[in-house]
C-alpha cells in the first residue's frame, strides 16, 4: 500500500476514534440557549396571558415580553462533542452542571421549586403593580413550607399564618428567622397562628381570620457548616387578598424572572392610554412586593431571544447590566432598570421618544 495512502487511512480511522469518543465521553456540563419570549399583553395558546375581572381595564398595544431561557435536564448526560459545539456556538452557552443544577438536585426536585418561584413572583407583580396604582393589597405573613422530619412537622402547616413568635408580632416572613435564631438549639419557642383552613375561611367570607392558637415547638440545631443556629424547619413567605381578581395564564415556565414584566403588564392593563407607544419591548427581572426589581440567570440567552423576536428595548435589571452589555445583540437597546417605578418611567420615555435619556448599561456596571 503506497505511503501517502495509508497515512491518509490512519489519520481516517484516527479521527473516526476520536469522535466515536467523543460521543461515548461524558462531561460535567449542561447547555442553555434561548427560550421562547411571550408578550404579556397578548394572548398564549388562544388566551390572554393577563385575565383581570372585577376592575376596568384598558387596551393595550405593543411589547412587554417576558423572556426564557431553555436548559439541559438534571439527568441529561452531555457528551464531549456537544459540549465543543455549545462553546462554539454563540447562541448557545455551556456551564458547569452544577451551576443549574447545585446540591444534586433532581429535575423533580428542580421542577418544583421552579413551580414555586414562578407562583410566588406572580403574586408580587401583582401587589407590586397595585402598589404603584395605590390600589390597597391586605397581606399576611404565612408558612410556605414546613421539612420532612422538622420540629415543626405535624405542628405547622403550609398556608398557616404566622401573627407572632414568642409574643413579638410578625410583620415580615424575615421576622420569623430572625425571631428563632434568638434561641439556642433545643429551646422552645412558641408560634401564635391562624390554621391554614381558618384563614382560608375568613378570606372566602371576605372577614378577618380572628381565632388564634399558640404551638410550641422544641428547636433543632441546623445543618450549617459555620456556626450552628437554632431552627424549627419552615420557610415563612406572604400571602395576599386582592380587591380583583387577577389570573396570569402561562404554563411551561417555571422560576421568578418574569416578575418584572407580569408586574408592567398588569399596570399597562389598568391604566388608560398606551405605556409602550406600540414599542417592542422586552426584559426580565425578579420583583418583590415593594417593587424592587432582582437579578437572573441566562441574561446574555434572553437579549438573543428578544432580539430574534423583534425587540427593539430591552428592561434589564442593573446587577445583570455588566454582563449583558459585553455581548448586546445588533439593534437591541439595553435599559437599566432598579425598580418597577423605573421601568414606568423607562416606558413613558420610550413612549415619547425620548430615548436619549434612558439609563444605559455598561460593562462597567
Amino acid at each position: 500500500m503506497p505511503r501517502r495512502t495509508a497515512t491518509m487511512l490512519a489519520s481516517t480511522l484516527m479521527l473516526i476514534a476520536l469522535l466515536c469518543a467523543g460521543v461515548l465521553i461524558n462531561v460535567p456540563y449542561s447547555e442553555m440557549s434561548p427560550g421562547p419570549t411571550v408578550n404579556t399583553l397578548g394572548d398564549h395558546d388562544g388566551e390572554p396571558v393577563l385575565q383581570i375581572t372585577g376592575r376596568k381595564t384598558y387596551p393595550a398595544s405593543g411589547h412587554l415580553n417576558m423572556t426564557t431561557v431553555r436548559v439541559t435536564s438534571a439527568d441529561y448526560n452531555m457528551n464531549l462533542i456537544e459540549a465543543v459545539y455549545g462553546w462554539l456556538a454563540h447562541d448557545d452557552k455551556v456551564v458547569p452542571h452544577d451551576t443549574l443544577y447545585p446540591d444534586g438536585k433532581t429535575e423533580q426536585q428542580s421542577t418544583q421549586e421552579n413551580a414555586e418561584e414562578f407562583s410566588q413572583s406572580q403574586e408580587s407583580a401583582k401587589v407590586a403593580a397595585l402598589d404603584q396604582l395605590g390600589i390597597p393589597v391586605k397581606s399576611w405573613v404565612i408558612v410556605s413550607t414546613v421539612l420532612k422530619s422538622s420540629p415543626a412537622e405535624g405542628k405547622l402547616h403550609a398556608g398557616d399564618v404566622i401573627k407572632a413568635v414568642d409574643g413579638t408580632t410578625v410583620k415580615q416572613p424575615d421576622d420569623v428567622a430572625k425571631l428563632v435564631t434568638k434561641h439556642k438549639p433545643g429551646q422552645k419557642v412558641v408560634f401564635r397562628i391562624v390554621s391554614a383552613k381558618d384563614q382560608a375561611a375568613a378570606v372566602k367570607a371576605n372577614k378577618t381570620a380572628t381565632a388564634t392558637k399558640d404551638i410550641t415547638i422544641t428547636t433543632a440545631t441546623s445543618d450549617d457548616t459555620g456556626a450552628k443556629r437554632a431552627i424549627v424547619g419552615i420557610s415563612a413567605g406572604t400571602d395576599h387578598t386582592f380587591p380583583f381578581s387577577i389570573d396570569i395564564k402561562l404554563a411551561d415556565v417555571g422560576g421568578p424572572s418574569a416578575g418584572l414584566m407580569f408586574a408592567l403588564g398588569i399596570y399597562d392593563k389598568l391604566t388608560p392610554g398606551d405605556l409602550t407607544g406600540g414599542k417592542f419591548v422586552a426584559g426580565t427581572g425578579t420583583i418583590d412586593d415593594n417593587g424592587k426589581v432582582g437579578p437572573i440567570g441566562g441574561i446574555s440567552m434572553k437579549t438573543v431571544g428578544a432580539r430574534n423576536k423583534g425587540a427593539q428595548y430591552f428592561l434589564t435589571p442593573a446587577d445583570n447590566c455588566a454582563e449583558a452589555a459585553k455581548d448586546t445583540p445588533s439593534g437591541l437597546r439595553l435599559v437599566k432598570v432598579n425598580t418597577i417605578k423605573d421601568a414606568i418611567s423607562d416606558l413613558k420615555l420610550i413612549n415619547s421618544g425620548k430615548t436619549a435619556d434612558l439609563p444605559k448599561c455598561s460593562t462597567k456596571d
